[in-house]
């Protein structure tokens, strides 16, 4: 293998780690949260937002309260 091709090689590899260390910089960056405070916010959440996929929990909604039954619309009538 010549030189050159080495050289191309070796620079692919350093353009390479040079980027995954790029990342690896950005990620360091990032906010970050405990794990703890994560877990009791999605459990204030969770208990403060009403979800109608859970009727034993909330209870039953309304017809006009749920969002995924059609609701009809009345038509216009010209006598």
């Amino acid at each position: 293998m010549s030189n050159y091709k080495r050289l191309q090689i070796s620079e692919s590899k350093l353009n390479h780690i040079l980027e995954y260390n790029k990342k690896l910089v950005e990620q360091l960056d990032m906010p970050t949260i405990a794990v703890s405070e994560a877990s009791e916010s999605m459990i204030r959440y969770c208990s403060s937002t009403r979800d109608p996929f859970l009727p034993s929990i909330w209870g039953k909604l309304e017809k006009e309260d749920d969002p995924f039954i059609p609701h009809s619309k009345r038509c216009c009538i010209i006598l």
